[in-house]
Formats: structure tokens, sequence, C-alpha cells
């Protein structure tokens, strides 16, 4: 077993009106700059999210949130950067229809468990 190294992770968001700042949580970036991790998972619960934001466009959102996992992958141009300036970068406070949450921090041994383990809890929690 590894010893636990500090992590950081941020929920992603669709915002279907930004200015009303209401969300539907649909993934989780996490960064653990020690084990050389920075992955990002997306469940798109695509019934809630038309529940909740009838007429929102769905391929939009999903092309948009795909981006995601390939920019941690390394996919892309803003791929090209470190980890640390990836995840700086999808964090990054912005004014559209895919937001993330303030960046959260704290200690893990395993970040791919913590990845799954935020999802159930932030993601699937109520959505199904």
């Amino acid at each position: 077993m590894r010893a636990p190294c500090s992590y950081d992770y941020a929920i992603i968001r669709v915002v279907p009106r930004v200015e009303r700042e209401e969300f539907v949580n649909v993934g989780v970036i996490v960064s653990c700059p020690a084990l050389d991790y920075l992955a990002a998972r997306i469940e798109l619960d695509e019934a809630r999210l038309l529940a909740f934001a009838p007429g929102v466009d769905i391929d939009l959102v999903r092309e948009n949130l795909a981006s995601i996992p390939a920019i941690c992958a390394g996919t892309g141009p803003i791929g090209r950067l470190t980890l640390r300036e990836r995840f700086h970068w999808l964090v990054a406070p912005r004014s559209t229809m895919i937001q993330t949450s303030s960046v959260h921090t704290g200690r893990s041994d395993d970040p791919s468990r913590l990845l799954e383990q935020l999802l159930q809890k932030m993601v699937r929690s109520g959505a199904r």
C-alpha cells in the first residue's frame, strides 16, 4: 500500500441557464501530482438533465463534456501542458454551460478509487 498523497478535485457541472446559477453534477476531475495522476470521469444522466432543463442541446453538452477526459489524457493543444497546468485550466472559473465546483483537497493512496467514490457520492447520489 502506498502512503497517502495530497490530491485536488472538482465536480463537473452542467449549468443550462448560467444566469440562474442552477446546475446538475455530471462528473469529477481528480489531480494527484505526487502520483502523476490526472483523470476525469463523466456520467451524464441525460434524462435528468432534460427534466431539469427541457430543450438543452444534449449533443453540444456531450461534445463539450467529452473534451474534459481527453484533456486529462493529454489530447489536443491543452493536453500538451503539464498535468498541473491542465488541471488548473480545466477548473478555472467560467461563465459557460460547463463549469466546475471550487477545488477541494485531501489525502489518498489511491486516486482512481477516490474518483469512483466521488462519482458515487457527488454525481450518482439522488440521480438514480
